[in-house]
């Protein structure tokens, strides 16, 4: 299934249309104009001496996987541990190390992952900001060679912007987690859970669903100063296809901070309701549809707005009074 794509947007229309439609967009050409993209036109090098002008010279988490493992950061077969081993390194190795095997058929697998601008790279953000975003967003680089990330999704709107090398997404709605054959919540390669399907050579007998996944799956390759907008919660698998890629991300939530956060809820709902009899589940699955999911105003169109309490709009101190309250019943 093909992505939409367009060649010019503002920051008006992306806010006011494309975030609220919650589909994937691809903006060809958006930070083609960045400085750290037409550096990387000039070649790797030129790239690397770019990014030293800002780098700090701190350690940013860097993992490298085996050269058997084809790239892709995964889990060891039992599943108590993972095919890489994690640090924390400068980024000036890691430019060696990417120089140093480009040419090299089948080198290790190297990935700098999330390095926060602001903290590792001052002035960046300055020199190549976002023509869509808040300037207080702050970006994040992931850097390496031929890596491939396993299908996860963030609790975050994404925009991903491609700065070197290129990129294949493949991109799932939220309704598709049954069919990606999710693995475990609490030991991750990276931080979300991920898909265990294996997408070079998914097994279909022992993942029959991820067949249709598949036909709901929007695949896309993103150029040097393509960006890709991803939306909550959808999953997302990423392939990096050069020697040297490097990519440029932004994280934003709606969630409103003093309200907690969504995941936080459906862990509690996993601990509270799932050994619950069946009927006890259908029950609350009913209440959930209509207090959480259904038409707030159902809920409350019979009641006075004095009544509404926590059903009505919140204030901040209003809504952390009841995170309060929420966190002694769950320390008792």
């Amino acid at each position: 299934m093909a992505l939409v794509e367009m060649s010019a947007v503002d920051a008006d229309h992306f806010h006011r249309v494309i975030v609220p439609a919650a589909r994937p967009v691809v903006f060809r050409g958006l930070v083609a104009h960045w400085p750290v993209v037409e550096a990387a036109r000039n070649g790797d090098e030129a790239l690397f001496d770019y990014l030293s002008r800002f780098d700090r010279q701190e350690p940013v988490a860097t993992l490298i996987g085996d050269p058997e493992a084809g790239g892709r950061f995964f889990y060891n077969d039992d599943l108590t541990g993972f095919n890489f081993s994690t640090g924390r390194a400068r980024l000036r190795k890691s430019f060696d190390f990417l120089l140093a095997n480009r040419d090299t058929a089948r080198p290790a697998t190297l990935a700098a992952q999330s390095i926060a601008a602001d903290a590792h790279l001052p002035g960046f953000k300055a020199d190549n900001p976002s023509p869509l975003l808040d300037p207080a967003i702050e970006p994040r680089l992931w850097l390496g060679n031929r890596a491939i990330v396993a299908a996860h999704q963030d609790p975050y709107d994404n925009l991903a912007c491609v700065v070197a090398g290129r990129r294949r997404f493949t991109l799932f709605p939220p309704e598709s987690v049954a069919d990606l054959y999710i693995g475990p919540f609490e030991k991750t390669p990276g931080g979300p859970p991920i898909s265990m399907v294996s997408f070079d050579d998914p097994d279909l007998e022992r993942h029959p669903r991820f067949a249709r996944a598949l036909e709901v799956a929007q695949v896309v390759e993103l150029e040097p100063g393509d960006a890709l907008y991803i939306p909550y919660l959808w999953w997302h698998h990423v392939r990096s296809l050069e020697p040297v890629n490097l990519l440029t991300n932004y994280w934003w939530a709606s969630e409103a901070s003093e309200r907690g956060q969504a995941f936080d809820a459906f862990l509690h709902a996993v601990l509270a309701l799932r050994a619950l009899p069946e009927s006890h589940r259908a029950a609350w699955r009913t209440i959930f549809d209509h207090y959480v999911f259904g038409d707030p105003q159902t809920a409350t169109a019979h009641l006075p707005e004095s009544a509404h309490g926590m059903l009505g709009e919140l204030s901040g101190e209003e809504a952390l009074r009841i995170r309060k309250a929420l966190g002694q019943k769950l320390a008792g």
